[in-house]
């Protein structure tokens, strides 16, 4: 029988992807472990490799499709033996083909069984169109409230303030539409009920909007502008994981900050002697983020309890210091990891570093090397920021934020001197760090950054 090649799932956080580019066309004959496509996910684009042998009888996804649900059908595979007639009573065929039992409605004549598949198509869409006029709405369950309305009168709603579950619908099967939203703006504010989340829906979107009882959904941001006074930037799978998972991150991770100043002048003195030793054979150019990065997993080492994720039933507390870099990029951000940090010279780090964010660059991570880590390092240093929070990127519990080193006048000894002086603040998951314990941390960090040299001990 037919066997259905489905969307792999390449990450355990995947849900969708583009199918970027098949490598096979209908007829090839593939054996187990040959490139069938290029997958992309959010972050990166991977080889998807057959499992079984065969041959390709039909692409049902065609290249340059966005928003591939996992496990969705895309592909169908002959085995020994099989012909290509086979192909229309395997399951991905049949998912077209209408059912015996639907009932259907008098739009809609069963199709010849020689009927092509523009005409099944056809047929189907009027038999839902049937169906969807003489089937009732589910009633709401106790206690749900279920609001029908159209998405320009949730935008409008939102746009006005407008507890759309208050307004009265004059649509068909009292849906409500934009001519009810203007007649309850013209009455007047109404107030709003203290309903449920679940009864609040967003007008941009769920990754944009965060459904917390007694908080309103933001308005479309559309409402505000003359439509030609903008241009829309589509978003890209990339752009729509950062905004969910950080929204999610911010709303349900209590995030703390705490922020030290750490004197480098030590630190950019043997940074400056180390890149003088570089050689043709052993060929490094060591940054400050290098020594960072360091500094970070020996206080981890120091600190325990900040190399940890939260768990509903336990704290996980890490084995190793497995620090994320964030790596700026033309369509996002991404979180590489360096792992077992704590285990690694300064070359070592530098050259992973310097690996990680031009794979980066060109989309070639996989995504063992950015999913996980025990703690993360954004640093904006570079670009003359001198202080900033970051947002914690789950499972992590902590993220450094690093600023620019610039030289600040300070007093030593009763005297004023110029000294080169980094900020940084650290965000903080309260399940997991207390203060006291982000405030250790904090100080061994700026022992091993102030006197480089403390990380040989």
């Amino acid at each position: 029988m037919p066997t259905q090649i489905l969307m792999p799932a390449l990450s355990p956080t995947m849900e969708e992807g583009k199918l970027a580019k098949w490598h096979v066309k209908e007829g090839d004959e593939v054996r187990s472990g040959d490139v069938l496509a290029e997958i992309e996910t959010d972050k990166a684009t991977m080889e998807f490799e057959a499992v079984d042998e065969g041959r390709i009888a039909k692409i049902l996804v065609p290249d340059g499709t966005e928003g591939v649900k996992v496990n969705q059908p895309i592909a169908v595979l002959l085995g020994e033996g099989e012909d290509a007639s086979a192909v229309a009573a395997s399951p991905a065929r049949a998912k077209k083909e209408p059912s015996k039992e639907v009932t259907r409605g008098p739009e809609a004549a069963p199709p010849k069984q020689d009927a092509p598949a523009g005409a099944i198509d056809s047929a189907m869409q009027s038999i839902r169109q049937a169906l969807a006029e003489h089937v009732k709405p589910e009633e709401p369950k106790p206690g749900h409230q279920r609001i029908f309305a159209t998405p320009l009168a949730r935008r409008l709603a939102a746009g006005a303030g407008i507890d759309i579950g208050s307004v009265r619908g004059s649509g068909p099967r009292g849906r409500i539409v934009k001519a009810d939203i203007e007649a309850a703006q013209a009455k007047g504010p109404v107030p709003r009920a203290s309903e449920k989340p679940a009864a609040r829906i967003a007008a941009s979107g769920p990754a944009t909007q965060a459904t917390v009882q007694g908080i309103a959904p933001l308005p479309d941001a559309r409402l505000f502008y003359k439509t030609g006074d903008y241009e829309e930037v589509p978003h890209d799978s990339m752009r729509k994981s950062i905004a969910k998972r950080l929204l999610s991150a911010k709303t349900l991770i209590p995030h703390y900050y705490l922020t030290v100043d750490c004197r480098i002048d030590t630190l950019l003195a043997a940074r400056a002697r180390l890149n003088e030793m570089a050689t043709k054979e052993n060929n490094y150019k060591l940054s400050v983020n290098d020594f960072v990065v360091k500094a970070a997993a020996m206080a981890l080492t120091r600190m325990p309890e900040v190399n940890a994720s939260w768990t509903e039933n336990a704290i996980l507390r890490h084995r190793h210091a497995d620090v994320g870099v964030a790596v700026a990029l033309d369509f996002g951000l991404i979180t590489p990891i360096v792992f077992r940090a704590e285990e690694k010279g300064l070359v070592a780090i530098s050259a992973e570093v310097k690996s990680l964010a031009e794979r980066a660059r060109t989309k070639k991570l996989k995504p063992q090397e950015y999913e996980g880590g025990s703690f993360a390092i954004s640093n904006l240093g570079m670009f003359g920021i001198r202080n900033f929070t970051a947002i914690i990127n789950p499972p992590q519990a902590a993220i450094l934020a690093v600023g620019a080193g610039e030289a600040r006048a300070i007093v030593r000894d009763g005297k004023i001197e110029a000294a080169m002086i980094m900020t940084v603040t650290m965000s903080c998951d309260h399940r997991v760090i207390d203060g006291a314990t982000g405030a250790r941390f904090l100080q061994y960090f700026r022992q091993f950054v102030e006197d480089p040299a403390a990380m040989l001990l």
